[in-house]
């Protein structure tokens, strides 16, 4: 039976371009759908920004833009990346669209209808200096659970609780550092821990439907506190204005909180492609043997385990019938992080003229069906891709494909001999079980498979030795024979990489001048077929582009001639005016966060000559107030945009004219008179507000 699928991936928060930790999900999961398609499966792929909230609607107020425009801004860019990595959506959308706004007031006003709505005034944070009700994510302060720091103020990073922000211990404003006041305002609830959503959601979240380890992770929010409480909290789904969301019907100045209507734009984008093709959706999400799967990170688990599937249930729609979870990619052991500047840039890869397939390959041979992180390593990529793809996998082509050409007009033998005829064999005996690891999102081990396949063609290859028989006298037929078969076992293979490298494969399907691949081609000998002329495939990384990808060092500065012949001279000043100070321990250093920062703003403190009043963007979603002594050599205003270093953890210092919140730092000549001037420290050019200086 045919299967029918609707497959979607999480939606990225439409306030910054794709990273390295998008590219890994959407490739897992257009893996899983293009093996589907060659399978003959009816797949709807879908995707969308995620373009709604306050962190939005912030950031477009710093750019001087509206919402909709700074989200506009963001999707423009989005076809580039998803085009370059072969990414096989078949529709991208946004939660800030009418399908969307339409969907998410239709299923609360369902929910409402089914008793599962409640309002109640709650006590929320507000920032007093902001003037504004601050959403979850901009209020931070240690958990209420394990007493963990900086943690934000829905849920917390380190021991995964969920909590309401009034159970922060120590709570600030992360938009201006306030500590927020307590004010009343009603809010709507989504009644998650009524009993029939309670029941539904045990028997749907541990019914096989979710991975082990997710399933298992997910009974442990059931379980009830020591006051015999249950497990699942109602969930707070609305926000106040000013909000840039959609509207609570029959509730002005309301908003749903970006979450409710998130998860939705799946929906959405579904519905508008449908819309776009003129097809009936409503039909399509009625048919009893419509899939509906979500490939997810496992940071977003508990909204698309329990919210998600109630929100579907109990509002009349289908519910999810898998939700396969991954772990994230780290760089070099890294955790991803713009503030550390820790990552790769999709984007940047494709301008190097990086082979988009190296990076399916590379990032498939590491994925599995388990929420495991795994981890780019530059000097790993070089070795697996010039190993596997080039010399186990395309040379096989690149070997036999000329012989063929030149010897037999490009056709291939109808006998492969006894010799070929097993090893087609052993490759088509495989196929079964490679489809089953891809089916079941074990890509590191089919892709492990595959290459121990191609070991065996190119065993073969070695054993007849074409270039030898090329050359014998009489060795014509046999020449025929293992060139025919190392270019159907090269045929086998590229079916079985095709969902991994679908460039490649294409490339390869023109080669031989056969239609796409299907699934079923790989145990579907060619026979006499006549193959194209051969081009080459793919070629080997080169290291030097890879390390291009990655920010160089700053080039030490050339040491004028004049301080080095000063030096030779063993002059007895202390370089700078000063003596080197106390060694220190790499430890000691470790303690002192330095950050970039960009200067937003600068003016002159009344009553100070030498302070100057800096706004600074140190890549928190907030900004700091700096004073810096550096007013007798800098002009405020061309100080605006300039880029600089901040001591980020230095405690706030309390001064007449206001509170400083860090330092920046600037070098000077210990002896101020004799070397007047004060040089503001300023990062390499391409360097970001919140990256650390290590």
């Amino acid at each position: 039976m045919t299967r029918t699928l609707f497959v979607t991936t999480a939606l990225p928060y439409a306030n910054a371009p794709f990273h390295i930790g998008h590219m890994m999900e959407y490739i897992q999961a257009d893996i899983w759908v293009r093996y589907q398609r060659m399978c003959g499966a009816e797949v709807y792929f879908v995707g969308a920004d995620d373009a709604h909230g306050a962190p939005i609607m912030i950031a477009a107020e710093k750019a001087g833009l509206t919402p909709q425009e700074f989200v506009g801004g963001i999707a423009s860019g989005r076809k580039a990346y998803l085009d370059g990595f072969g990414i096989s959506f078949d529709n991208w959308h946004s939660t800030d669209s009418p399908e969307n706004t339409a969907l998410a007031q239709s299923i609360y006003l369902a929910l409402k209808d089914n008793g599962l709505i409640d309002t109640h005034v709650v006590e929320q944070f507000y920032d007093p200096v902001k003037t504004m009700f601050l959403p979850d994510r901009y209020i931070k302060g240690e958990c209420p659970r394990c007493g963990a720091a900086d943690q934000y103020g829905d849920s917390c990073e380190v021991c995964g609780s969920v909590y309401a922000p009034t159970d922060l211990k120590n709570p600030y404003s992360a938009l201006s550092g306030a500590v927020p006041e307590l004010r009343s305002s009603e809010h709507f609830f989504f009644r998650l821990s009524d009993p029939r959503c309670v029941a539904f959601l045990e028997e749907w979240t541990q019914d096989g439907r979710l991975q082990p380890e997710v399933a298992n992770k997910v009974k442990e929010w059931f379980v009830r506190d020591e006051q015999g409480n249950p497990g699942l909290s109602d969930w707070d789904i609305s926000r106040d204005a000013p909000y840039f969301g959609i509207e609570i019907p029959g509730a002005p100045g309301k908003y749903f909180y970006v979450w409710l209507d998130a998860p939705i734009g799946y929906l959405a984008s579904l519905v508008n492609l449908f819309a776009k093709r003129g097809e009936d959706v409503d039909a399509f999400l009625a048919r009893p043997e419509v899939e509906q799967i979500h490939f997810i990170g496992k940071d977003i688990v508990y909204f698309h385990t329990l919210f998600w599937p109630a929100m579907l249930k109990f509002s009349g729609r289908k519910v999810p019938d898998n939700v396969f979870v991954h772990g994230f990619i780290t760089v070099s052991e890294e955790k991803m992080s713009k503030s550390r500047g820790t990552g790769i840039s999709p984007l940047r890869y494709l301008e190097l003229g990086l082979n988009p397939d190296w990076l399916r390959y590379y990032i498939a041979a590491k994925l599995n069906s388990h929420v495991e992180d795994l981890d780019f390593t530059p000097d790993d990529f070089v070795t697996r891709v010039n190993a596997d793809l080039v010399g186990k996998y395309v040379n096989i082509a690149s070997r036999m494909a000329g012989f063929l050409t030149k010897r037999f007009d490009g056709r291939l033998a109808a006998d492969l001999g006894d010799d070929g005829r097993a090893l087609l064999a052993h490759l088509h005996g495989r196929v079964d079980t490679i489809a089953e690891l891809y089916e079941t999102r074990e890509f590191g081990k089919a892709l492990r498979e595959v290459m121990a396949l191609a070991d065996r063609v190119n065993e073969y290859v070695e054993r007849h030795k074409p270039w030898e028989l090329a050359k014998a006298e009489g060795g014509e037929a046999e020449l025929h024979q293992a060139c025919s078969t190392g270019i159907e076992g090269f045929r086998v293979l590229s079916v079985l990489l095709a969902p991994v490298v679908p460039a490649v494969a294409s490339s390869v399907a023109a080669f031989l001048d056969v239609p796409e691949f299907t699934w079923q081609d790989a145990t579907r000998p060619l026979g006499e077929h006549v193959i194209g002329h051969y081009s080459h495939l793919m070629q080997r990384v080169d290291p030097a582009l890879m390390a291009a990808l990655f920010e160089p060092a700053p080039a030490a500065a050339e040491e004028p001639a004049e301080a080095a012949q000063a030096a030779d001279a063993g002059s007895d000043e202390p370089p700078g005016g000063e003596e080197i100070g106390e060694e220190i321990t790499i430890d000691d250093f470790a303690r002192v966060d330095l950050r970039v920062a960009r200067i937003v703003a600068a003016e002159a403190v009344e009553g100070a000559k030498k302070l100057l009043r800096l706004t600074l963007d140190a890549g928190e979603g907030r900004t700091r107030q700096v004073f810096s002594g550096i007013a007798a050599t800098h002009d405020p205003e061309a100080l605006v945009g300039r880029l600089t270093v901040l001591v980020a953890n230095l405690a706030p210092r309390t001064m007449r004219f206001g509170v400083s919140e860090g330092m920046v730092l600037a070098a000077a000549h210990g002896d101020e008179k004799t070397h007047p001037g004060i040089f503001l420290l300023e990062p390499d050019a391409g360097a970001s507000p919140g990256l650390r200086v290590r």
